[in-house]
């Protein structure tokens, strides 16, 4: 069962992430989620995958919303208030455990580093005591939902509810405390809708300006191929989004963080952008 819940997880990975490596185009005006038919933009508030194009080496990627249009629903994918004081943060998610993520929460320990960690159902009920460690040390814990699904597929408010509040409940059960109302989509999958229905609960929706392909376990990216195109891609108010079921992020994460550090960013805690 554990084994096809992580290629379960690595699969959506792929399929979510992955689409960050799309070049799209973004309506001028309201900055909402376009689709392109030939020449024409259409504006549509249609499911979507969260996307990216990185244009410019050092400068934010264009996403496939705008940061102004997300604000309107509590959502971030950057901090653009963040980019004169060139604050960083880090973020990582988690559908199962492997092995590298105390090495993970060490490095960040030494380094005096803030992260926040995306979690779904079976990770928080499988390791409790991982989960009290992240938050004891000040990180915070991050609504990935409870099974991991396309919720840019659920209509029903009653439904998009309970795969968030359910998850709530398992991180209560393990910690004792509630869950900050921080929530990643599942697969980068996302409607207008969906923003919504977060906004109604009260969540802030964080995507991401900054990631690359790490997710796949058994063939995990050379350390200096994996530093050259993170390195390329930092940008000030950038929100990194990492897997902690990767290697070579658990092998590179000290060297990156403190080459960032000697470049000025100051890394930040995602509550800040919590409302």
């Amino acid at each position: 069962m554990k084994r096809k819940l992580r290629l379960s997880f690595i699969i959506v990975a792929a399929i979510g992430i992955g689409m960050w490596a799309l070049i799209i185009n973004i309506a001028g005006g309201s900055g909402r989620p376009i689709n392109l038919t030939g020449s024409e933009s259409i504006e549509t508030s249609a499911e979507c995958n969260w996307g990216l194009s990185f244009q410019q080496e050092g400068k934010e990627p264009v996403g496939n919303a705008t940061a102004e249009y997300l604000k309107e629903y509590n959502a971030y994918y950057i901090d653009k208030a963040g980019e004169k004081e060139k604050r960083i943060y880090l973020t990582f998610d988690a559908g199962y455990e492997n092995g590298y993520t105390e090495k993970i929460l060490d490095v960040l320990k030494e380094e005096d580093v803030p992260a926040a960690f995306f979690l779904v159902g079976n990770y928080i009920q499988q390791n409790p005591e991982i989960v009290k460690r992240m938050n004891d040390e000040g990180h915070t814990v991050g609504n990935h939902t409870m099974h991991h699904p396309d919720m840019a597929s659920i209509a029903e408010q009653s439904a998009f509810e309970k795969e968030l509040t359910d998850l709530e409940a398992e991180y209560e059960k393990a910690t004792g405390k509630k869950m900050k109302k921080i929530y990643r989509p599942p697969q980068g999958k996302y409607s207008e809708n969906n923003l919504k229905q977060a906004f109604e609960m009260g969540y802030t929706t964080v995507f991401w300006s900054l990631a690359y392909v790490d997710w796949y376990e058994n063939d995990q990216p050379a350390r200096e191929d994996a530093l050259n195109t993170l390195n390329k891609r930092v940008h000030p108010g950038a929100i990194v989004l990492l897997h902690s079921t990767s290697k070579t992020n658990s092998e590179i994460l000290q060297e990156l963080i403190q080459g960032w550090k000697k470049q000025g960013y100051k890394f930040c805690s995602i509550d800040n952008l919590l409302t």
